[in-house]
């Protein structure tokens, strides 16, 4: 299945199933589990028909009969057994009036009639839970809150032989999608079980995870994990035997659509919620030390924290941050920091979101970043703008570590500002797509010397937009899509009444793809004019390597902003006071039109004895 054929069935999928929603009396936090539950169900379903094929290829014949799967078959492909009455199929063929058809299930070793669709659906949970120790009491249980009716149409819904494409992929990206849609309006924990995925990606595009252990100790819905996994197999290895996930999530909630989200994208891991996974005063797996990486989004500039518990805690290489008279930290940024730290190893690699306000903090948390600095650990700043977030609008930055830096990079830290780098998605969302993605990526490889990463890359875009030069792809294609608008135009113009609408909506498709092609070429020349064939250089506005000299000169900041100055101001060509008198030109004329106007309502209605 292509891109746009993925994007199309996310977005029916989305719409069908929240117009069921608006249709009930459910809440979206209601909604939302139950939903991404029914999304679990239909992907363990769908693996469960791809294994099983698999298994009865070589299955042995007694008696001229197939000998059937067992348990034990799926087990050896560590694939995940379905009983018939948790099979998508059972569920999705029950008879409309299901108290009527007298079904009867065993539970806790008795019968029992079954009353509705929603009480075979929990029953359905409970015995995929049986079957797995990662999901015991992580999956949904609580369908009799829908009707019968309303969950026999999101059955349907999602009875799409669509998602059986590609394996886990295509459901997978799914579960995203939908995790995204909900992501505004499911205020979890302040709204922070989802990290915007091209966050997540820039995290996991700049550590380039390959084997090892990674540990989130904010995990939220588990997107560090699915993103690692995701780029470790597209290495041509399996991330299930190359990686080890752990995840603490003090949310239940969220650990549940983590272990969910994992579990749709074939990954295993140990996540732990509640108490014992609050990660100020537990290191809940004892893996302090431990980590190949690190990955997290925590909940930016929380306060309240027990400064003694977190102390005896431990996992504070540079020591507590500010403690007030109440003898709690009143902004656990710097516990956070010190953590992900903590966790590396001897040659480990940390990348992480965080509050913009943390790069210039002053006090202990002034004193803990110099000492960061002079480990020579602190790898790439980069500042990100506004609206990145589902929940939030306001600005981050994302902060890398790495313990195992050549020599030559010890005393230096990358900076770059791409807070005015993006793309707008909607009115309240900002994000990076994959080519901005690539073309920050791009900048790191440059400055650890990397250059056959970035030779790779001009091929990629050669390969997508042709051998010319990048400039002149652009222009042509910008030449091309003006042509194009006239001859829409023309050809709507033309078109009997009754055809109109399909026309232009042919053209429209036409458009899309030229525009996309139009966006690549304008990445390619914003990475070529900057750094040509692959030497890097300090770009004002955008990136510059600093010396620890120069960090402290600058009073210890790792604010990008700090370093990249400003960018040069392009001549637009516009004599300023001569288009300065031609508006003020304007504004004469318009205001004479105004008071015509007046005069003209005002005669008309004295004429009228008003």
């Amino acid at each position: 299945m292509d891109n746009k054929s993925l994007k199309k069935l996310e977005a029916d999928l989305w719409e069908s199933a929240d117009l069921l929603r608006a249709g009930s009396k459910l809440t979206s936090q209601q909604y939302c589990m139950p939903v991404l539950g029914l999304l679990f169900l239909r992907y363990a379903y769908g693996r469960f028909k791809k294994v099983e094929a698999e298994i009865l290829k070589d299955r042995p014949v007694r008696n001229g009969r197939v000998m059937p799967v067992e348990a034990s078959d799926f087990a050896e492909k560590s694939a995940l057994y379905l009983p018939e009455e948790a099979q998508y199929s059972y569920l999705v063929n029950l008879p409309e009036n299901i108290p009527a058809a007298h079904i009867t299930y065993q539970k806790d070793g008795r019968t029992v009639q079954m009353n509705s669709l929603g009480e075979a659906v929990n029953h359905a949970m409970e015995l995929i839970e049986a079957q797995s120790e990662q999901l015991t009491g992580v999956l949904p249980k609580d369908y009799t809150i829908f009707t019968d009716d309303l969950l026999a149409e999101l059955l349907r819904i999602f009875n799409n032989n669509a998602l059986d494409d590609v394996g886990g992929d295509v459901i997978g990206r799914i579960y995203e999608y939908f995790l995204s849609k909900f992501a505004p309006v499911v205020a979890s924990d302040d709204g922070v079980f989802f990290t915007p995925k091209s966050l997540v990606k820039m995290i996991v595009n700049i550590l380039e995870p390959t084997q090892g252990t990674l540990a989130d100790i904010a995990c939220g819905s588990g997107g560090m994990f699915v993103q690692s996994g995701d780029f470790v197999n597209s290495k041509g290895r399996s991330a299930n035997k190359a990686m080890t996930f752990y995840g603490q999530e003090k949310v239940e909630y969220n650990a549940q659509l983590c272990l969910m989200n994992m579990a749709v994208h074939g990954l295993t891991g140990v996540i732990k919620s509640g108490n014992e996974a609050n990660s100020f005063y537990n290191d809940a797996h004892n893996i302090a030390g431990q980590c190949d990486y690190v990955m997290a989004n925590p909940p930016f500039n929380v306060d309240k924290v027990k400064a003694e518990a977190a102390s005896q805690a431990g996992r504070l290489p540079f020591g507590l941050p500010s403690v007030n008279k109440a003898n709690e930290v009143g902004n656990a940024n710097y516990l956070w920091i010190s953590y992900f730290y903590a966790y590396l190893n001897e040659t480990g690699r940390a990348g992480f979101v965080m509050a913009s306000s943390a790069t210039d903090s002053q006090g202990k948390d002034k004193d803990i970043r110099e000492s960061l600095v002079k480990t020579g650990h602190v790898d790439v700043m980069i500042s990100v703008g506004n609206n990145f977030f589902y929940t939030k609008s306001l600005p981050c930055s994302l902060w890398f570590f790495d313990k195992g830096k050549p020599e030559a990079l010890l005393d230096k830290v990358l900076f770059i500002d791409a807070r005015n780098y993006y793309t707008v998605v909607d009115r309240t969302l900002n994000e990076w797509n994959d080519w901005q993605l690539k073309n920050l990526n791009a900048i790191v490889w440059l400055y650890r010397g990397e250059t056959e990463k970035y030779a790779h890359l001009l091929k990629e875009y050669h390969s997508v937009l042709g051998a010319e030069p990048f400039d002149a792809i652009l222009k042509k294609q910008e030449e091309r899509l003006n042509a194009l608008r006239e001859e829409s135009k023309k050809a709507v113009n033309e078109a009997a009444k009754k055809d109109k609408k399909k026309v232009q909506a042919e053209w429209d498709e036409r458009f899309a793809a030229e525009e996309e092609t139009l966006a690549i070429a304008k990445e390619a020349v914003w990475l070529y004019e900057k750094f040509g064939e692959g030497a890097y250089q300090d770009i004002p506005g955008l990136c510059r390597i600093a010396s620890r000299a120069d960090i402290a000169e600058k009073g210890w900041s790792l604010t990008p902003g700090a370093y990249v100055d400003v960018a040069p101001v392009e001549d637009d060509g516009v004599n300023f006071h001569e288009r300065m008198k031609e508006i003020h030109d304007e504004l004469l004329k318009l205001q004479a039109e105004s008071n015509r106007l007046m005069e003209t309502i005002s005669l008309n209605m004295r004429e009228m004895g008003i």
